[in-house]
């Protein structure tokens, strides 16, 4: 062993004693220690006093010796721990191929952006061309569709799964038809047997945003495995975190092409960074119009991005990868303990069901006022204040309609640009009279249980 390889292990111990004495002694998935911001702490919480945030980082000393492993290698860019990331969490999915990027929002363009690489024929989307998906979301599930000049098509949800209602997509239906672009809401697999029916039967693409959902399943697979291209987020509040990031996966040899090309500038080249001549024909080749031989690592086949991730952010995720499980369970287990605190609301409020056939990791508790609630005076917005000042973080469900958003306005005004295939009562509903609380790993029974409380309370149940 060089001395530096001695200094290196133990900085790295170092590194290990740090996280005990600074974050040490936490409880939840592992032996990881939950944050959400700074001044939480989960260790000592006083109801009232003591922040119960929606979502947060849960990390452990391997995160941190990890991260100062890769810092050490000063690589900084997509190198080992990346590999190995993409290598983990295909295995994990079942899939074929992986490509870390910058964020679940660059995942989503990423994917989307693939279908219209010309390697695609017949079936590349062009501008002009429909895309179904819903407007009860996050606007980046739209955003790609609209900034290619595609038209999205927006089709209602249902109350209790948010999700998509898979009865209105024939309706949705027209002539330039191509794709369906859908979320896992909050964690919650949409009818993923009645959406794969209709892409088969018409021949669409499908793309599963599967940023809330990493760890559900639906029948016995993971979500992010049925659709042509998925895409997951890894912000600290979803079901891992490397702080920013996310992923595209793919069974499919040829869109993994067209993914990595868009993903590094829009190279033909497949060389991974650091590599140089792979094929042994770096300057042999003929293509397009340049000279004979030009520089394969200069050859561009799509006009792309640098959507790549960095090894620091890669070997974080590497170790969160080993706490997904541990996660999920907590999940699925704050979620079962709030919805038995709640079953006595069930005349007032709707509450969250899973997709039949499926097991949701949850990313959050939906809510929605019933009639009968609202005809007695309690308004959701009121709800929220209340339990903001409890110090319990409320979220609405993103966009809530996004077609009503700001950024729809010029849109609104032209009648051009998207389509609306079915009235989006639903979508409405949930706009004003839904808000969600948190469920992520990071959260103890007795925060659970003090939600649960002031929830009850604030809507006014027994």
């Amino acid at each position: 062993m060089s001395r530096a390889d001695e200094l290196r292990a133990e900085i790295l111990a170092l590194v290990e004693r740090y996280f005990d004495e600074a974050f040490g002694g936490g409880e939840g998935a592992g032996c990881a220690r939950a944050l959400a911001a700074p001044g939480t702490d989960p260790l000592h919480f006083e109801p009232g006093v003591s922040r119960v945030p929606y979502g947060g980082r849960v990390f452990g000393a391997e995160e941190m010796t990890n991260l100062v492993d890769a810092a050490l290698d000063f690589w900084l860019t997509h190198g080992r721990y990346a590999e190995r990331f993409e290598r983990g969490l295909a295995a994990l999915l079942g899939v074929e191929h992986c490509l870390l990027v910058n964020s679940g929002s660059s995942a989503n363009l990423l994917a989307f952006m693939a279908l219209t690489s010309e390697r695609l024929g017949g079936r590349r989307l062009l501008p002009g061309d429909e895309v179904i998906t819903v407007a009860a979301g996050f606007p980046t599930t739209v955003a790609p569709i609209v900034q290619f000049g595609a038209v999205p098509v927006f089709v209602d949800v249902g109350l209790a799964t948010a999700n998509v209602d898979a009865a209105l997509l024939p309706g949705a239906l027209g002539p330039r038809t191509k794709a369906v672009f859908l979320a896992h809401t909050l964690g919650n697999p949409f009818d993923v047997e009645a959406v794969l029916a209709f892409c088969r039967e018409h021949g669409l693409w499908l793309i599963e945003d599967n940023c809330d959902a990493l760890g559900s399943r639906y029948g016995e697979r993971p979500t992010g495995t049925f659709g042509d291209i998925a895409t997951s987020s890894f912000y600290p509040p979803h079901h891992l975190t490397l702080g920013e990031g996310g992923a595209v996966y793919t069974d499919s040899d040829e869109l993994a092409v067209i993914l990595a090309s868009l993903r590094d500038w829009g190279r033909d080249c497949t060389c991974p960074s650091g590599v140089d001549d792979r094929c042994g024909r770096r300057f042999s080749r003929d293509l397009g119009e340049l000279p004979h031989g030009y520089d394969h690592k200069y050859v561009f086949s799509h006009f792309g991005y640098n959507l790549r991730a960095t090894d620091l952010q890669a070997a974080v995720g590497c170790a969160q990868l080993e706490r997904l499980e541990g996660f999920t369970a907590r999940r699925r287990a704050n979620h079962a303990r709030l919805s038995a605190a709640l079953a006595p609301l069930a005349d007032l409020v709707v509450l969250p069901q899973a997709t039949p056939g499926s097991r949701p990791s949850w990313f959050g508790f939906l809510l929605t006022l019933r009639d009968r609630a609202k005809a007695a005076g309690v308004a959701r917005d009121a709800i929220v204040r209340r339990l903001e000042s409890d110090l319990i973080q409320t979220r609405m469900l993103f966009a809530g309609n996004v077609v009503r958003q700001p950024c729809f306005d010029g849109r609104r005004a032209l009648g051009s640009g998207y389509r609306v295939a079915s009235a989006l009562a639903n979508t409405d509903r949930l706009m004003n009279d839904a808000f969600w609380v948190g469920v992520y790993p990071g959260l103890t029974d007795e925060m659970v249980d003090f939600m649960g409380q002031r929830v009850a309370a604030a809507v006014g149940g027994p």
